[in-house]
């Protein structure tokens, strides 16, 4: 009879122990962020039952409104963002939220104010929904400029290089969180029977070299002609081993497999996106976050100077 290990660990690092550890790190710490953290694994957690249940609880299909982006929003949308606003509000860390859902920024009510901005998206690849596709959350957490004072737009619009933590949810054949709080880059899977995220994946890195590349070439009629001539390049078998192609159009699952694997994820201008689809605050700063702590290169996108909140950009 094969043996096999212990069904439970009983000393497992869950999310929640390994940010207290973090914050042991530094005596100044207050506890806020890892009150707001804890926050954002709860709406976590309750979005990733959502999905479950979306197909059965009738939550696949069209709210009937479109978001900042002129995008038809989904109900489960609607529904991810309110856990996002409602478990960031309630975390006392926050002063401003800005959500790909909204059209402005949410200001805190003064009783529940902390000093954090959270940027969010609350979920990332939705047009995959009602086909079962792998889908995400991601959010990049920045201090307040000023803190103290009456939170502003301008506090919400800093560049990616002042986040202090970003990570993203990907729910797909199982529930994961990849986060980092500065110092490199980890990744906890949810484990249903105790209800919380665990420690899978320690000091993530991204290969030095992949073989995959990324992008929906559906498009390539319409991009300029020097990204046109990279990605043949790629494909190339003169030019050493060829790179594959592997694109499911979530932002999340496209990253999160070229974070495991390596390669190069890419979103560029089309004749229909001048500036790129992908947004700055909620999408592109977050990830580029993780990717640079990963070892990985993305680094321009968190130099670039505050813009508005729901502009997109070359990725």
């Amino acid at each position: 009879m094969t043996q096999q290990g212990p069904a439970f660990d009983s000393n497992c690092m869950t999310l929640t122990r390994f940010v207290l550890q973090e914050q042991k790190k530094y005596k100044q710490a207050t506890g806020d962020l890892s009150q707001l953290l804890n926050c954002i694994q709860t709406a976590i957690k309750a979005i990733s039952s959502a999905v479950r249940k979306a197909g059965i609880a009738k939550l696949q299909g069209i709210s009937g409104d479109t978001n900042v982006q002129g995008e038809q929003v989904k109900k489960l949308d609607v529904l991810s963002n309110e856990i996002f606003i409602n478990m960031l509000k309630s975390s006392y860390s926050t002063c401003l939220l800005v959500s790909e859902e909204n059209d402005n920024v949410i200001e805190i009510e003064t009783e529940k104010r902390g000093k954090y901005v959270v940027s969010f998206d609350p979920l990332d690849g939705s047009s995959n929904i009602d086909c079962l596709v792998s889908i995400g959350s991601i959010f990049g957490i920045t201090r307040q400029a000023n803190e103290g004072t009456e939170p502003s737009v301008a506090d919400a619009l800093q560049a990616g290089n002042k986040m202090v933590a970003a990570g993203y949810a990907l729910y797909g054949s199982a529930t994961m969180i990849v986060i980092s709080l500065g110092e490199g880059v980890h990744g906890f899977m949810y484990d249903p029977s105790i209800g919380e995220f665990v420690l899978t994946d320690y000091n993530m890195r991204i290969p030095e070299r992949g073989n995959i590349y990324s992008i929906n070439e559906g498009y390539s009629s319409t991009w300029d002609p020097s990204v046109y001539n990279y990605v043949q390049d790629k494909k190339d078998p003169a030019k050493g081993k060829p790179y594959g192609a592997r694109y499911v159009g979530s932002m999340v699952a496209d990253v999160h497999r070229t974070i495991k694997y390596g390669g190069i994820f890419i979103y560029p201008a089309t004749a229909a996106a001048k500036n790129g689809k992908l947004r700055l605050l909620y999408e592109c700063n977050p990830m580029a976050y993780i990717v640079t702590k990963a070892g990985g290169k993305a680094s321009a996108l968190l130099n670039i100077p505050k813009v508005a909140f729901d502009a997109s950009i070359l990725c």
